[in-house]
């Protein structure tokens, strides 16, 4: 079984890697295109004529633009260029203005060479903060786009670029000559693009066209086209004197074979992600059918005897650090959230035990401000439960800090904040551990129970990660893999799923505690509910006072003593007169004082926010930046 949860982990990580690197560059999430459709036009002078149609759909983004790499080799320039937006068949022209914004104003647009040295056309659609679907037709002249060879005129035109930013569900175009010829195959034509998701085909006897579904920004579409000399009658401008067809033919052999090879290599990715698929889900499944069976074997443990309310501390040695760990049934390391709490209840046990002195007197300015003394230091370092004694030593250093060894709540407050994160951490740690071992010693936690435990949720958790990671990567890769790829995709991730909820019904029905460590918890459970509920209760089954000093020390552990005062105002009406701060002491500070408040709750907050701080890891810088169009057919939004 080990060697097959082994396996496992290494297909799950061989399938993401395939996944990862299959990945395709990522596009401008506030931008995507329905359809870009090209109708492009040769000119009898070997001009190209171009229509560019975006159906977008457009968030947060004032301005579009697209942009051309000057190049004098593949054409002389860009001219009347013309933007407009079509709605419901009706067209709206923009106007036109001679300087270059980064971001335009709505419905106006320019054409200009932009800062980089490239033609940028850019216009304004005024979403900076809308949402919208939207269609544009762009319009241009690119001047010189034909080049005539001595047996050949060709148009070598990159339609995208790569540094085009925006994905595209599908781009078409078609490139119409302005003269038929006599047969279609003396029109030949290719196309590139990085994806190999396309096709081009001369339709007619003067038309080409094509089509790329799912264009991935990052990507290029390109088309090169060579025609007889006869097609164009104007007079061309690029000549030149070589022929063309030998070198286009020994370029475009070099680029199918390393097209068929890049093919091979995606077929062989499909198989080997198809294989790893099948494999991990019928282990998955194997698996997933093995932990049906466990839980249906498994054990409940329950009670030795059902309590409802329980009326006295459950074990005298108990801390409140362990009397949190069994009420909330830990399976694993206490919640720091609880750390604070934990805190203010143990030095509140201290108080009962005389290690230290916890009184209310009057400050300079004749307010109540409760102060706690150090009373015997040997006695807190000499504490059995090494979770009270790793509190015990940190109040110590606390009291140390003070020049008359002397503690005001705020004085203690402000040492828990000023803290090392390190010491912070190291006291959480230290009451984790005493707590967990203390409980181990008095054989309420079963070790092999508490290891299988920590191994299944630590499986678990890598489980959940791993899927996350293909759910967030697998469908946006395989959307241009066909609708078999994406079906097992699903598939896939169904079984997945099914196999982590199985999985973690079979983890909770893992119990670490034995049944003496259950017999104690339904204790704890019953003390607490009888806590919160024992003002309901007839007043003969209400212990004495003094019992409720040990009480309120885990009401505090709990979260539950402000609701304990209440109730015994409620049980005993004349409590305020009958104890007195000599009998009672800490009892006496928290009915007559602000006590659960300014120091129980104080004490807590502080613990808390500091262990949020000191668990938490470094912070970087974050911001943004203005996106420039970059030269090469690039496109985007900003």
């Amino acid at each position: 079984m080990k060697k097959v949860k082994k396996l496992l982990v290494i297909l799950m990580f061989v399938l993401l890697f395939l996944l990862i690197g299959n990945k395709s560059d990522a596009s401008s999430s506030d931008l995507k295109l329905n359809y870009l459709n090209f109708d492009a036009k040769i000119q009898e002078n070997g001009d190209m004529l171009v229509t560019e149609t975006w159906n977008i759909k457009i968030k947060d983004t004032n301005t579009l633009y697209k942009t051309f790499e000057t190049d004098s080799d593949r054409y002389l320039g860009i001219k009347d260029v013309s933007v407009k937006e079509i709605t419901d068949g009706n067209s709206k022209e923009f106007t036109e203005t001679s300087r270059i914004m980064y971001h335009v104003t709505k419905d106006y647009y320019y054409g200009l060479i932009n800062n980089d040295g490239d033609f940028e056309i850019a216009w304004g659609v005024g979403l900076d903060d809308g949402e919208d679907t939207r269609t544009y037709e762009i319009s241009y002249t690119v001047e010189g786009a034909v080049g005539r060879y001595s047996d050949y005129d060709e148009l070598y035109w990159q339609f995208v670029g790569d540094d085009f930013e925006i994905d595209a569900k599908k781009i078409t175009g078609t490139i119409t000559l302005p003269q038929s010829v006599e047969n279609k195959d003396d029109i030949r034509v290719w196309g590139h693009t990085k994806g190999l998701n396309g096709e081009i085909y001369a339709t007619d006897n003067n038309k080409i066209e094509f089509t790329i579904n799912n264009f991935k920004a990052g990507t290029y579409v390109e088309i090169r086209t060579l025609f007889p000399t006869t097609v164009l009658t104007g007079e061309v401008e690029r000549v030149y004197e070589h022929p063309i067809l030998d070198i286009a033919l020994e370029d475009e052999t070099i680029w199918a074979k390393e097209a068929n090879r890049a093919r091979n290599e995606r077929m062989l990715f499909i198989g080997a992600f198809y294989i790893a698929v099948v494999v991990i889900g019928i282990l998955l499944i194997i698996n997933t059918i093995k932990k049906i069976k466990v839980i249906k074997t498994r054990k409940e443990k329950k009670p030795s005897q059902e309590i409802i309310y329980f009326r006295e501390v459950p074990r005298a040695d108990s801390s409140p650090a362990e009397a949190v760990y069994l009420e909330e049934e830990t399976k694993t390391d206490i919640n720091p959230n609880r750390i604070g709490r934990i805190f203010s209840a143990t030095l509140l046990k201290f108080s009962l035990e005389k290690l230290i002195e916890i009184k209310d007197e009057k400050n300079e300015k004749g307010k109540d401000e409760i102060s706690i003394k150090l009373l015997n230091k040997e006695g807190i370092l000499a504490l059995e439960n090494k979770d009270e004694k790793a509190i015990g030593k940190f109040l110590i250093s606390a009291f140390e800090s003070q020049e008359d060894g002397i503690l005001t709540v705020k004085e203690l407050e402000k040492f828990i904040k000023k803290s090392p994160s390190m010491k912070l951490m190291d006291l959480q740690e230290d009451i984790k551990q005493g707590t967990r071992i203390k409980l181990l010693d008095k054989k309420l936690i079963d070790k092999e129970e508490q290891d299988k435990y920590a191994k299944e949720s630590g499986a678990q958790a890598m489980f959940i990660a791993l899927f996350v990671l293909y759910i967030c990567m697998a469908f946006a890769i395989v959307e241009g893999l066909g609708n078999l790829t994406i079906l097992g995709c699903v598939i896939f991730t169904i079984i997945m799923f099914l196999n982590i909820v199985v999985r973690g019904i079979a983890i909770s029905k893992l119990n670490i505690f034995t049944q003496e460590g259950i017999d104690e918890i339904e204790k704890w459970k019953g003390l607490k509910k009888y806590m919160q509920e024992f003002s309901l209760l007839d007043k003969r089954e209400v212990p004495e006072i003094a019992i409720w000093e040990h009480f309120l020390v885990y009401a505090t552990a709990f979260g539950i003593a402000d609701k304990v005062l209440e109730q015994l105002k409620i049980v005993y009406p004349d409590i305020e007169n009958t104890i007195n701060i000599n009998t009672y002491p800490y009892m006496y500070l928290m009915i007559h004082t602000d006590f659960s408040r300014s120091f129980s709750n104080a004490i807590s907050t502080s613990m808390s926010s500091a262990y949020s701080s000191a668990s938490g890891g470094g912070g970087g810088f974050s911001g943004g930046g203005r996106r420039w169009p970059v030269a090469g057919g690039g496109g985007g939004g900003r």
